[in-house]
């Protein structure tokens, strides 16, 4: 992928990702092929913020993890009622940076 491409594929999906991994993703999206790269721009990254508000106004019914693909972790966040409350208050504080891991992840699935 051509370093403008990489540019423009950062500015516009950065808030997607750990700020951590940006140099990573960057080094690795300098390798991507031409086939993969047509297909990287077309998916749908999952919006931190999203995920946040999934966590505050019903992560007591483990939506925010059903929503990142948690299934078994939602089930049982839903039994338990949040882990009686302190689960979902951990993931109040939690609930981008898991959002932006699992962005992070599906992007590593494509090298």
């Amino acid at each position: 992928m051509e370093k403008e491409k990489i540019d423009q594929f950062m500015m516009a999906n950065a808030k997607f990702f750990p700020p951590m991994m940006v140099g990573q993703i960057k080094d690795k999206l300098a390798t991507l092929g031409e086939d993969k790269e047509t297909m990287l721009m077309s998916i749908d990254w999952k919006n931190p913020t999203v995920g946040l508000l999934f966590a505050f106004f019903l992560g007591g019914l483990g939506v925010d993890r059903f929503w990142l693909g948690e299934t078994g972790l939602g089930i049982a966040k839903f039994i338990t009622c949040g882990g009686a409350g302190i689960w979902t208050l951990i993931d109040w504080f939690t609930a981008m940076n898991r959002a932006k891991m699992y962005n992070y992840n599906k992007l590593m699935m494509y090298f």
